[in-house]
Parts: C-alpha cells; structure tokens; sequence
C-alpha cells in the first residue's frame, strides 16, 4: 500500500497488489476532529461559513455536527478550595434568560453558574449552600448590592466578608445626581463619589468618610427636606434623587473597604463585567440559536472558558 495524493482534503492510499485506490477512516479521530471545530465555533469567535472554508465540511453538516454536541450539555465540575474570593453576577439576555455566575477572582475560574428567568433568594442561597457542601470555602463574596444577593450571603454564609462594588455605587448616584446638578449640595456630593473608586489606602478612606459626614452636617436639612406630594396625599422627601444617593452610600458603608485589609478580596465586579461582555459578544455572532440551543451555548462557553 503506498500514498496515491490527496481527496478531499484527505490522504488517499492505492494496494500495490489490486489497484484499489481508498481513503482511510478513523472514527474516534474524525469525532474529535469534529469537536476542535465545534469549541472553535463557540468561544473562538468564528462563523459556520469560516469554519467551512477551513474544514470542508458544509454548513448544513455543521450545523448537524454542532446542534448534536448542543443537545448534551458538559456535565459541570467544582473545583474545592479554600480561601475562596467569590465574584456574584447575573446578566440578562433576551425572553428573560438571565445567567447568573459564582465566579473565583484569585483562579479566574468559573466555581458555579445558574441559568433561570432572575435574580432570586431562593436559588442564590441554594447554590451559596451547594458550594459549601461541594468543599468551597468562601472567604469573602464581592457583589453589586442586589437584595436578593445581600440576604443569601447573610443567611447562608455568614463567615464570609460580604464586600460591595465601589464600581456599582458610584454609577448609580452618578445616574441619580446627573451629569450637572442644580443644587449644591448635589455637585459637592458628586464630587465626593467621583473619588470612591481611588481610594487605596486606609487613611484616604479615612479622609473620604471625614469628607462625607461634612457635607452631610452641611446639606442634612436640604436632604431631610420634605413637600406635600398631590399624587401620594403624603409628606415625602423633596430631594429624593440627592437623598437616594446619600442613602445609598450610607447603607453601604459598612461593607465598602473590607478590599484595604485583605488585598484579595475584589473591590469591584468590573472582571465578571468584562466576562458578561465577551460572552455576549460571542452569542451575537451566532445569533439564531433556538432559546434552549441559546441555553446549552451558555453552558459550554463556560466549560471551554474554564478550560
């Protein structure tokens, strides 16, 4: 048997014997080869007609290929450890699809996710509980504030330091105090926020705070100021947006700098930001996908990511 060119992108063989000219088939080879295409399609960011340039393969085969290894989503693994500095997150995508990931800052290593239609207490302090269970200890959780999340951590891991993202606080009261703010006491406190996410040592959180609870002592009659509201029939705050802001900060305080006595713990979310963002920039690629394809995509972009 010797080499007789090349068909179809595969080596062709002729028997010196009979003339018979054949291509050799290797099932188990064939199968993997058809998988390295498929991980390039999902988290290498190439399309059904790039991978068809490269493979030889038609679409429709792909497709055939691809929507098969769709249909079995990867049986998904925890990694134990200790120490653990948890990053929480969900994100929305269209028809109330929401991702929400457990994410290990220190590995960059996806520890759990859930895909379900919100953020809710019942199924974060389920999965909180699981990672427990599974060997993960949680040392500190880094989140954005949702509720939902705050009573989860607080009534199922009570160990761990609960730290909120500065990142998250300061957008919110930008968002509420607007670009230019018609009151005084609105530009001074947008000021103070603006340096949140500078803060890098003990005695300029030290300084922040002092700075705070002046413009508090100045602006606390503007703040607690309140109006007949027609539409309520009540007395309510008059600054609502200034006070909200002020609120805001206030109730967070407590858990804001916990990342200045241990450096491990994440200060923001921004990271698992970054992620959603590359994720969803892949699934707009491929967009199309029926809504459970779309769901067991999610899944083996996380496999391959952790991978």
């Amino acid at each position: 048997m010797i080499r007789w060119g090349i068909q179809n992108n595969k080596q062709r063989f002729k028997c010196k014997t009979c003339g018979l000219l054949f291509t050799w088939t290797n099932k188990a080879v064939m199968e993997t080869n058809r998988f390295v295409w498929f991980k390039k399609w999902v988290i290498g960011r190439q399309t059904l007609q790039q991978i068809r340039k490269e493979s030889g393969y038609s679409i429709s085969t792909l497709k055939r290929y691809f929507y098969k290894y769709l249909d079995k989503p990867p049986q998904w693994k925890v990694y134990p450890s200790v120490k653990v500095n948890l990053i929480i997150d969900g994100t929305y995508f269209s028809k109330d699809l929401c991702l929400i990931i457990y994410r290990d800052s220190s590995l960059k290593f996806t520890q759990l996710y859930r895909i379900t239609n919100g953020e809710w207490y019942d199924e974060l302090k389920e999965d909180l509980e699981n990672l427990h269970t599974l060997g993960v200890k949680i040392e500190s959780i880094t989140c954005d504030g949702h509720r939902a999340i705050l009573k989860a951590v607080r009534s199922s891991c009570q160990e761990a330091t609960l730290q909120r993202c500065l990142v998250h606080i300061q957008r919110m009261c930008r968002i509420w105090l607007t670009t230019r703010p018609l009151s005084d006491a609105g530009k001074e406190l947008r000021t103070i926020i603006s340096q949140l996410h500078l803060i890098k040592t003990k005695l300029e959180r030290d300084y922040w705070i002092v700075a705070l609870v002046k413009w508090y002592e100045k602006h606390h009659l503007f703040v607690n100021e309140k109006s007949f509201q027609p539409t309520s029939k009540r007395y309510w705050y008059k600054h609502k947006l200034v006070r909200r802001s002020f609120m805001t900060i206030k109730n967070a305080l407590p858990n804001m700098f916990h990342y200045l006595d241990n450096p491990r713990i994440p200060k923001t979310t921004n990271s698992l930001e970054s992620f959603f963002g590359h994720l969803k920039n892949h699934l707009t690629i491929h967009r199309g996908l029926s809504e459970s394809h779309r769901k067991k995509f999610l899944q083996w972009y996380l496999r391959f990511n952790n991978e």
